[in-house]
């Protein structure tokens, strides 16, 4: 299969699957907060964050591995693939136990974190050493499906993880429903977990015959390559300040708010995560198609493809924020009530954060297909302007002040700093022709916003007497506004979005009925 081939193929599966995954976590989500309780539901986000801080002891292994195995994928050279995946089994067992001994270490302070939460601690630590499982089987049962990403066959990943997550959630709301036992229902999340590492590891079997599943590879073998361990120390400082600015926003709202508002805010950041997830699905493999045409090095190609995924990606971008912002306020009011409604300065920051992510993923796909890591500074100082000014005006806002921190760090950092860097050190030319085609693009979101913002007016909708039909027509109504004119100035305005819509014409007329 061709490049273009497995990257549909794991984007229509990798969407699909997600949709169906969206519908139920956002139909379960009404029904844990209402028969679990805000609490509970704000403890286990809490803990699944500070599994998300141990899981940084992973080093960004994978993303390093991942690097390593495009060049011999390429070449088809088994005997290589096997030694890069012993290695990776090799560094994930010893990570595996570091993370499972800095867990015991921290959940000894349970007693002095948790002190004020209405739980037993047999509960706290029963939840925290469920999902402690859950997340090692990975490091010791089933990393082999690293090979599946980097081979651009991440859709059977998804096709499995899916289908076993989407089951539980579903068994997860009949215990909810019936049962309210908060041990049954984490249980679920911990058995799910042993038979998905299972089933994907039978799978691997088949999907490749040839790989030594249970290699005999000892610690020597890191000797052998020197520069991934480079890689692995410079992915480190990355994968660190990812961490800082997805993972450490809930640990704060419970420091310096309350853990009702951890909660509370966990119910816009589901519909943001799910929806960057579900964006992500549908470039699923693009990673590895970039990695595999670096390894080609096309130069014309790879600058026709970068600014084809720039204008895709913007597209998305300023589609969902301008539709978001308009609709979510109504959405939280119709799905949970009005209580759970938050500030309109939180919706735009988070909106801001997800269009940031959202235009710099291309930039993230083609610096790590050239392995380009070693701008560590620029992620420990991401960080600490996270950090720093989350703490600060968390204190004084509360929430926003949180979220700013994310923002502001993503700008300088994300959206500044690495387009140069992958312009300096991976196309070896200068930043001003990246500034210069994306500037067309924001001049389009803007102007179409002030339109759609102007547009919205004249439709009929009355946020205070809603209805799910109501919502619907309203939801309908700015989608097709904002449709037409953003893809038209885009179309006018920006060649990638052209390219890209031609594309799309030629693929859906090959495939009428000749």
């Amino acid at each position: 299969m061709s490049r273009v081939s497995k990257s549909l193929k794991n984007a229509k599966v990798g969407v699909f699957f997600f949709i169906l995954s969206i519908f139920v976590q956002f139909f379960s989500r009404k029904i844990f907060l209402d028969n679990l309780g805000d609490e509970f539901i704000g403890l286990e986000t809490t803990l699944r964050s500070i599994l998300s801080f141990l899981n940084l002891a992973e080093l960004g292994i994978g993303t390093a591995i991942g690097f390593t195995l495009y060049k011999p994928i390429f070449d088809e050279n088994h005997k290589e693939i096997n030694k890069i995946i012993a290695l990776l089994g090799v560094l994930y067992r010893k990570i595996g136990y570091i993370i499972f001994g800095i867990g015991f270490i921290v959940s000894l302070f349970f007693p002095m974190i948790f002190e004020q939460a209405p739980f037993s601690l047999a509960l706290i630590y029963y939840v925290f050493y469920s999902l402690l499982i859950s997340v090692l089987l990975s490091y010791f049962v089933n990393y082999h499906i690293s090979l599946l990403g980097a081979d651009q066959k991440g859709y059977i990943v998804q096709q499995y993880f899916q289908t076993f997550n989407i089951t539980r959630v579903i068994l997860q709301v009949i215990v909810a429903l019936y049962f309210k036992n908060f041990y049954l229902y984490i249980t679920l999340e911990l058995i799910f977990s042993i038979i998905y590492s299972i089933v994907v590891r039978y799978k691997i079997r088949q999907e490749y015959p040839w790989l030594i599943i249970n290699s005999s590879q000892k610690t020597e073998i890191i000797k052998e390559y020197p520069e991934i361990i480079v890689k692995i120390k410079q992915v480190f400082f990355h994968k660190m300040s990812a961490f800082v600015k997805n993972g450490t926003d809930n640990l704060l709202i419970y420091a310096l708010v309350n853990l009702q508002s951890v909660a509370f805010f966990g119910n816009y950041q589901l519909i943001f995560m799910k929806l960057i997830g579900l964006v992500k699905m549908a470039f699923a493999g693009t990673g590895s198609a970039v990695g595999n045409l670096i390894a080609e090095n096309d130069e014309k190609n790879i600058k026709k493809v970068l600014w084809e995924l720039i204008a895709i990606q913007f597209f998305i971008a300023g589609f969902f924020s301008m539709i978001i912002y308009h609709t979510m306020d109504s959405f939280i009011q119709l799905w949970l009530g009005e209580k759970y409604i938050l500030s309109n300065t939180i919706l735009l920051l988070m909106i801001a954060n997800f269009f940031m992510i959202q235009i710099s993923s291309p930039i993230e796909r083609f610096k790590n297909a050239y392995g380009l890591y070693s701008d560590t500074w620029a992620a420990i100082t991401e960080a600490l302007i996270n950090l720093i000014i989350s703490f600060v005006f968390g204190k004084l806002l509360g929430i926003a002040g949180i979220v700013l921190g994310t923002v502001v760090s993503m700008f300088l950092i994300v959206i500044l700093w690495k387009p140069y860097f992958l312009y300096k050190n991976g196309f070896k030319k200068s930043v001003f022709l990246y500034w210069k085609g994306l500037l067309p693009m924001m001049l389009v979101f803007v102007v179409s916003a002030f339109i759609i913002n102007f547009v919205k007016d004249y439709f009929r909708f009355d946020s205070e007497n809603i209805t799910l039909i109501d919502w619907i027509i309203y939801a309908i109504q700015v989608t097709v506004a904002v449709t037409i004119v953003y893809s038209i100035l885009l179309y006018l305005f920006v060649p990638g979005f052209k390219v890209f819509c031609m594309r799309v014409k030629t693929l859906v007329i090959n495939r009428l009925p000749k």
